[in-house]
């Protein structure tokens, strides 16, 4: 018997439903989608094609005669071969159909028909009907409201803008499909019929409606993985040493703290799991096992398919070739979710992408979720259910820490280091290629888990960052996340990883503003990563960054006090107790600390006591740390750090210490869980990261509040959007796109002039940009152009002196170093010379790109830019121009839309910012003109979403008002849809 699992007959994966034969040139494959449902589980959407008809009439058959009844207001016992045709021949633009299909059958429909003002068919109306059909044994899974969501999306991009809909007054569950789906609705009665009418663009309402379903889905999803209650793991050994033999004596020694059944038939008191109370079961599959076959006491079936009873959890531990065999049997058995361990798929190249991919349509198609390929596995402590689905020999023990990792050596790491330092794991998860099932799976998961306390992530790569950064903001107000970024440098990704190219290039610096815009904790190690969890989660949130430093060490005190300047904390000057320092000592020098009110937190830093009987020198010879006079603590001195723990948790302020040589304190100390560090750097680190994500929790707090993006004047968002409407469709007119072959009207051309997937993107003419920009209230400097002396002299006549003369060319923009610019020009002769000069320098006027601007007035030169980056958003950005920005990148940014606080942050975070505010005596300039024009381009990019980019420098900021002398905007197409639309899974 080996560790294969041969192909079984007959159970190949059905690749039918996932992609219609013969699908037409028209056929819009952008809209198929894998969803997860309510329950965790997962189907796919897709449009239906006349391939369909045998699924179609197999689906109406297992409807009910009331669901029939709702549908057709009528009884409707079966399909004519007309209804059938109609219902599957459709033309992807005014009459659209989808199904929802699991195991390649529809379990429902959608389908609208446009319809004009007089509920006619139509070809150019704006309104459509629309109707649906789930089978009975998939209602309440949230079968209706996925479909409502990609209908909706679908209809919005053929230019339908509403739809209507008949639904029988006692169809309640349809009723509620719709009422609560958030959208602008309306409601009437009339002829013992409810008619519905509901605006398709997306209001807040209707994407919190859809945010929340996500949250719900995902985690329960989760849930189901790390709660099975049978597990069955293909691939077991004879051998020992195999890691599908491995991986089964862990489940059993997993299973065994909570209880379990060996895999033989049993009691049927539980009717869907073949036992009683929490009896659960672990069954091992080997194809060619002998029959009778027994391994650590489970007997050995040949094939998924002979199991008596449910399998929840597979563990895959076969050869990649014998992988879809096995997906395809734990599909056909009802298996809910796969852990597969096997290797051999993205990380070694692009057929072995091909076959990653090939292994999640298969998974999906059959309801399950994948944990892996090459993935390390899941644990879960609960200690009604524990589970070791893993390669790690034992449970870890439980505790508050959620861990994720993406390596199985990281993950492998993790828990040794948990181990070391008694710490407890919630659940962990090691998901090796990360195919399927991410982090933004489990942070949805965590933020309902009540039994974790602290998230930890190892993260190389992001599938959707921008999907990360709405969760982890929402779970890091009640929860800490602390993040460890390998691969920080482009380029540096691991091969296995199925990552968007938008994301696979992300800058270090979106990172970072991404990470503290959600209020993720990030460390540079994973000592770090601990040093800061243990804190976080051991500790009360410090209310501030006022530190007392107490102890028997003077020099360990002073780097203490040193680490928390640097840190940016405020130390006070360090407590002195001498090396004599007794317990009661301490006891009372922490006392006093924890009882200032000017204090947030406290570090008590402590050596060996020196003293007659434990001296460092002793007879002319150094002790070792095996001299039985040499003590390795002070009991005395722990019993006080105890005490005082105590009485600062109740006084909400946090208490740790920072030691050298004293290797038995810490374990003193871990029963009233005050952290200790080995390095005086490494606590200050901790308390730091502490206390930056108290200061945030507390912005949050106060934002909920207060923080609001305020309502502008001079915003003329339609005129803009027909601005960049018209620029989009004129450069688009010479490349026409395959989809307008698909042209019923002049809305779909506008719509397909934006939404070419990955169009280019397109320098505005500087006339467009200025006019763009004065659409939402950014006046930028008008410029004239000087290609000779008599221009530049007429020019500067029309604006008034004093002017600028400048260059413009690409090569010159902003590069005042060159000699590229003359200031104040107060007169012609002045503006003749200058001109005459610059046309020597640069190799002539116009190619130089001269122009006249006038002067504006003195201040600090700052730079201020937005710019969509297609895997996080738009990203606003601030600096002060020339070195400080382009030299040492000292740049803020904040995710759009931007708050009247986050604008107010923004400016204050460079480093530079003192010279915003009178710096050396100097009059302090206009920040709140400053903060102003900052959420006006906020305004811009997020109303706008073509505006790829807009570029303000520099942007002169005086005592009073500001002046933009440059400006830059690019626009690009839409992608055909965006983190706004329906809920869908990954397909990389």
């Amino acid at each position: 018997m080996d560790d294969s699992l041969a192909p079984h007959p007959g159970l190949g994966p059905r690749q039918s439903a996932q992609h219609p034969e013969h699908a037409g040139p028209d056929y819009p494959q952008h809209w198929e989608a894998d969803i997860l449902l309510r329950d965790g589980g997962t189907a796919r959407i897709r449009p239906i094609t006349p391939d369909d008809a045998g699924r179609l009439v197999e689906f109406y058959e297992q409807v009910s005669d009331q669901s029939k009844y709702f549908r057709f207001f009528a009884p409707y016992p079966r399909l004519s071969d007309k209804d059938v045709r109609r219902f599957t021949h459709h033309d992807f633009v005014n009459r659209v159909g989808l199904a929802v299909v699991i195991r390649d059958r529809f379990i429902a429909t959608v389908r609208y028909d446009r319809i004009d003002a007089d509920g006619r068919p139509s070809e150019t109306g704006t309104d459509a009907e629309v109707a649906f059909l789930v089978q009975d044994a998939h209602q309440g899974r949230g079968v209706a409201s996925a479909l409502l969501e990609h209908i909706a999306a679908v209809a919005q991009e053929r230019g339908i803008r509403r739809f209507q809909a008949e639904v029988l007054p006692e169809n309640r569950k349809m009723v509620k499909v719709f009422t609560d789906a958030g959208y602008t609705q309306r409601r009437s009665f009339a002829d013992g019929v409810v008619h519905l009418e509901f605006d398709l663009e997306p209001t807040a309402a209707s994407l919190a409606v859809m945010r929340a379903r996500e949250h719900r889905a995902e985690a329960r999803s989760v849930q189901r993985l790390l709660t099975p209650r049978s597990v069955a793991v293909l691939g077991v050994s004879r051998n020992p040493q195999t890691v599908g033999r491995a991986i089964l004596r862990d489940l059993l020694a997993g299973f065994a703290a909570g209880g379990q059944s060996d895999g033989r038939p049993g009691d049927e008191d539980d009717e869907k799991h073949g036992g009683g109370g929490d009896d659960r079961r672990v069954y091992a599959v080997n194809r060619n096992a002998p029959p009778g076959t027994e391994l650590d006491g489970v007997p050995v079936h040949r094939s998924v398919l002979e199991i008596p009873g449910p399998v929840d959890l597979a563990v895959i531990a076969v050869p990649a070739a014998a992988v879809p065999a096995a997906v395809a049997e734990c599909g056909a058995h009802g298996v809910q979710g796969l852990v597969v361990v096997t290797a051999g798929y993205a990380e070694t190249g692009p057929e072995g992408r091909d076959r990653q991919r090939a292994l999640v349509r298969q998974a999906r198609a059959a309801g399950m979720r994948v944990i892996g390929p090459n993935a390390f596995g899941l644990i879960n402590t609960d200690a009604d259910r524990p589970l070791n689905a893993s390669l790690a020999p034992a449970l870890p023990r439980r505790g508050g820490f959620g861990i994720f990792c993406q390596s199985g050596a990281i993950g492998v790491a993790l828990l040794e280091a948990a181990h070391r330092r008694g710490l407890g794991v919630s659940s962990f998860a090691s998901v090796g290629n990360r195919s399927d099932v991410s982090g933004n799976d489990f942070l949805q998961y965590w933020a309902e888990d009540p039994a974790t306390e602290v998230v930890l992530l190892y993260l190389e790569s992001f599938g959707n960052p921008r999907k990360f950064t709405r969760i982890a903001r929402r779970l890091a107000v009640a929860k800490p996340i602390v993040v460890v970024k390998g691969a920080r440098h482009t380029g540096s990704l691991p091969p296995g990883h199925a990552v968007p190219p938008t994301a696979s290039g992300l800058r270090d610096a979106t990172v970072d503003a991404l990470f503290q815009q959600a209020g993720v904790t990030r460390v540079e190690t994973i000592t770090e990563l601990y040093d800061t969890g243990e804190l976080l989660a051991l500790q009360p949130l410090p209310a501030g960054d006022r530190v007392a430093v107490v102890g028997n060490s003077d020099s360990l005190g002073l780097l203490t006090h040193d680490a928390c300047l640097s840190a940016g904390l405020r130390p006070r000057t360090p407590v002195d107790l001498t090396t004599a320092a007794t317990g009661e000592n301490f006891r009372i020098a922490l006392d006093v600390a924890l009882d200032d009110p000017a204090v947030d937190a406290v570090i008590a830093v402590a050596i060996p006591p020196i003293g007659t009987s434990a001296h460092a020198f002793m007879g002319g010879r150094l002790a070792g740390p095996d001299d039985p006079e040499m003590g390795s603590d002070d009991p005395e001195i722990a019993a006080a750090l105890l005490e005082a723990g105590t009485r600062a948790r109740r006084l909400g302020k946090p208490l740790l210490l920072a030691h050298l040589a004293l290797t038995d304190l810490p374990s003193r100390l871990r029963p009233g869980g005050i952290p200790a560090y080995p390095a005086p750097e490494r606590a200050v680190r901790a308390l730091a990261h502490a206390v930056h994500y108290a200061q945030w929790r507390h912005r949050m707090a106060e934002a909920e509040e207060t923080a609001r993006v305020p309502e502008l004047d001079r915003i003329d968002e339609g005129a803009a959007r027909a601005l960049v409407e018209t620029a989009l469709s004129t450069r688009t007119a010479a490349r026409p796109s395959p989809t307008t072959t698909l042209d019923r009207g002049a809305t779909r051309r506008s719509f397909f002039a934006r939404t070419q997937p990955g169009g280019a993107r397109i320098a505005l003419p500087d006339a467009d940009a200025a006019a763009l920009l004065a659409h939402y209230g950014i006046d930028v400097s008008p410029t004239l152009p000087a290609p000779d002396e008599e221009t530049a002299v007429r020019a500067a006549a029309t604006l008034g002196y004093p002017v600028a003369l400048k260059a413009t060319a690409p090569h010159l923009r902003h590069r005042p170093d060159l000699g590229s610019v003359r200031l104040d020009l107060t007169g012609e002769p002045g503006l003749r010379r200058a001109h005459r000069e610059l046309d020597a320098l640069l190799g002539g006027a116009a190619q130089a790109g001269l122009v006249v601007q006038r002067l504006a007035p003195r201040g600090v030169d700052t730079v201020i830019g937005a710019t969509v980056d297609p895997a996080v958003g738009a990203i606003l950005s601030f600096g002060l121009a020339g070195a400080p920005a382009e030299l040492l990148g000292d740049v803020a940014h904040r995710l759009v839309p931007a708050t009247d606080q986050d604008v107010a942050g923004l400016i204050r975070e460079v480093r530079a910012s003192p010279l915003l505010f009178g710096w050396r005596g100097a009059e302090a300039v206009d920040t709140g003109a400053l903060e102003e024009l900052l959420l006006r381009v906020s305004r811009l990019v997020d109303d706008l979403p073509e505006v790829a980019s807009v570029d303000l420098e520099p942007v002169v900021v005086a005592p009073h008002g500001l002046a933009i002398l440059g400006a830059q905007v690019r626009i690009a197409p839409l992608p055909v849809r965006s983190d706004l639309g329906p809920r869908a899974m990954s397909t990389l």
